[in-house]
């Protein structure tokens, strides 16, 4: 049988991984391109190993990102972002990954789209799925991007480069999944739950759609590792029905019916909790002096292992945000970084809002993270039954 071979790269960036492409080596039709890509990453699989293919079969390893030069004369490069489902045969193209965006200015740079500047170099990425524009600063060592260093952070267990990523005021793009960052104009509101009842939410599109909710109100305490939710059948369901209806109320989707088929990635739902000592996932106690509240977010679900990069950027706008479930339970202080303390450890990011006429707006995001190459080359994927195969 006849294979396909495509020039790929298989990074690391923050706690995620994902195959990385040139967009000119991918078909340019959307439907041949898409089943390519979830052949060469192993889905669907119904035993949800993607043993036939190079993803992780987790939300945080099961990814594909497409780099292209930008014809925008402020960006260098367009990075669009796959979420790959491990047993169904979609890839939600709706969100963001700040964790694998962190690779793209050393994807870019090694790749010969942005020329190295020794130092640092600034890459200005298009986020094309929601319309952004984020700033990489990627350190540079004679010509080559430095991967070694010093720089540490809880879910990735060797130190790195450290790559520090600006999201700058979304005012500068186009509107995202949800539209404003407010997609109903309100801080909270009551979703109203077929069977369960009222649910009070904040509805964020910062980073990616998000819900959140009090850990209380589901009977949390924000606390939880993944052995403790993915056992929990009720409350998965409970989580998705909650998911599923604020999809519907940030205009995601036209029935909350539609949004586990067509927007199984986005919102994603996150819970929250005051700040209070814990164990993460290593075994180390996290001292509740350190974090500024508890955040568990549940993606695709399943209950991420360490604090993502987009999942954090929406965590630390909802807690500059006054009024919402998250600034309610968040100790922050405003031009501080939040401390969110997540499943493997912290993450601090800062999140700059102001109002306007009336709206709340977000001037700018920041925060680090690192990212490797792992391995690159070419993939390879049966040619038999991909044509229109998505």
């Amino acid at each position: 049988m006849s294979t396909t071979r495509v020039p790929a790269v298989y990074m690391r960036g923050g706690t995620s991984k994902g195959v990385f492409f040139l967009a000119r080596d991918l078909p340019q039709s959307t439907s041949e391109r898409d089943a390519l890509l979830l052949r060469i990453l192993g889905s669907p699989d119904r035993y949800r190993a993607q043993t036939d293919g190079m993803g992780g079969a987790t939300p945080a390893t099961s990814k594909v990102a497409i780099v292209s030069p930008s014809w925008r004369d402020a960006c260098d490069v367009d990075f669009l972002y796959g979420a790959v489902s491990v047993d169904a045969p979609h890839i939600d193209w709706s969100g963001h990954c700040g964790d694998l965006a962190a690779a793209v200015g050393p994807f870019a740079i090694a790749e010969g789209l942005v020329p190295a500047a020794e130092g640092t170099t600034r890459v200005r990425i298009w986020q094309a799925n929601t319309g952004r524009r984020i700033d990489a600063f990627v350190p540079v060592r004679d010509g080559q991007v430095l991967e070694i260093g010093e720089f540490a952070e809880d879910g990735v267990p060797f130190p790195s480069a450290e790559i520090r990523l600006e999201y700058l005021d979304p005012d500068e793009g186009e509107p995202g999944p949800g539209g404003a960052l407010l997609p109903t104009g309100r801080l909270q509101e009551a979703l109203e739950l077929p069977g369960i009842g009222p649910v009070t939410v904040s509805l964020i599109s910062a980073g990616a759609p998000t819900v959140f909710v009090r850990a209380q109100s589901l009977g949390l305490t924000g606390k939880e590792l993944p052995a403790d939710i993915e056992r929990e059948r009720r409350l998965l369901e409970r989580l998705e029905l909650i998911r599923a209806h604020a999809a519907l109320r940030m205009g995601l989707v036209f029935s909350a019916d539609d949004a586990t088929r067509l927007s199984p990635g986005v919102p994603t739902v996150c819970w929250v909790a005051r700040p209070a000592t814990y164990r993460a996932g290593n075994g180390v106690d996290v001292p509740a002096d350190r974090i500024d509240l508890l955040a568990r977010v549940l993606s695709m679900g399943r209950l991420q292992q360490a604090g993502t990069g987009v999942g954090s950027i929406a965590i630390a706008v909802a807690a500059a945000l006054p009024g919402t479930v998250v600034s309610e339970v968040a100790r922050t202080l405003p031009g501080v970084p939040t401390r969110i303390g997540h499943v493997s450890g912290s993450l601090a990011v800062g999140a700059d809002v102001s109002q306007r006429d009336g709206s709340w707006r977000v001037d700018k995001v920041v925060f680090s993270r690192s990212a490797r190459r792992l391995m690159s080359g070419w993939v390879h994927a049966p040619s038999a039954g991909l044509r229109g195969a998505a």
